[in-house]
């Protein structure tokens, strides 16, 4: 459907500002970094780990959130230290979770190569996966440590993207972090626009490009978005399908999906399979 045509001059002065906003964040991220050069050796001494997502970082993703046009409504409170389990619509989640709190993700490897945002994002303490890379036990081990170390971390265990009418199939290896000690787990529910109306612009989904659906988004005068921060799990003698599939039911019925609403069944297991595989 097209656009009015006074949406897009105000699109592109948003693009505009982002675009500076994105320069000065890569301008304090580069400052971050040099400092944290200085202090590595005393870092690696400590035993403790060199990434951080400080005060600033908060304050930039706010700034982003705003000039995307993007209104967030919390409901809930944030565990100190979690691994926070969350369904996945779009690249918009780690803005928006990564406004309120000081919150680390994992990602798919492929955003490592985003020109500008993959550099920044590693910097920032990015997990990054590789599909069929055999690295799992190395990233729960890393997850782990940072929520260890009082830094809740990001999963998003679905494993790719969906259009806010549906959950996918929980995948659960990522989720054996949980099984570690001092690792509490932690829900989050995301929605974009509401249950009768979900939004059909921020969904990153399918062949979508980074650079179009960010045109899309700028386009569109307000996104509403939900983050629902729900109840800790309590993992005690839970396996890791367990937990997957206890977070799995926490969200769906925060977000109101009957089960007529998620995947097929049959469906949701071929992908758990494949997903299995390529993690």
């Amino acid at each position: 459907m097209a656009r009015p045509i006074l949406a897009q001059p105000r699109a592109l002065l948003r693009a505009f500002v982002i675009c500076g906003h994105l320069l000065l964040g890569a301008i304090i991220i580069l400052g971050l970094t040099l400092w944290r050069a200085l202090w590595r050796a005393l870092w690696r001494a400590s035993g403790r780990s060199t990434a951080s997502s400080p005060a600033i970082v908060r304050r930039w993703y706010q700034l982003l959130i705003q000039m995307l046009g993007l209104k967030i409504q919390v409901h809930g409170r944030l565990a100190e230290r979690a691994l926070l389990v969350a369904n996945h619509i779009s690249w918009l989640d780690v803005p928006v979770l990564g406004s309120l709190g000081p919150i680390s993700f994992l990602s798919k490897s492929e955003v490592r190569h985003w020109p500008l945002i993959g550099w920044m994002s590693a910097q920032v303490g990015t997990l990054f996966i590789k599909r069929g890379g055999h690295q799992t036990a190395d990233l729960i081990e890393q997850i782990a440590t940072r929520v260890r170390e009082q830094q809740s971390v990001v999963i998003f265990p679905e494993g790719t993207t969906s259009d806010g009418h549906r959950l996918r199939r929980f995948h659960p290896r990522l989720l054996a972090a949980a099984q570690q000690p001092g690792v509490a787990v932690q829900p989050v529910a995301i929605r974009y626009g509401s249950n009768a109306h979900p939004d059909p612009i921020a969904p990153f989904i399918d062949d979508d490009s980074l650079i179009t659906h960010l045109w899309r988004i700028l386009c569109q005068p307000r996104t509403l978005v939900e983050v629902r921060w729900l109840e800790p799990v309590v993992t005690t003698r839970m396996d890791r399908r367990g937990v997957a599939t206890r977070c799995e039911q926490q969200i769906a019925r925060a977000l109101a999906l009957n089960p007529s609403a998620t995947a097929d069944p049959a469906i949701s297991q071929r992908h758990s399979t494949e997903g299995e595989h390529r993690q």
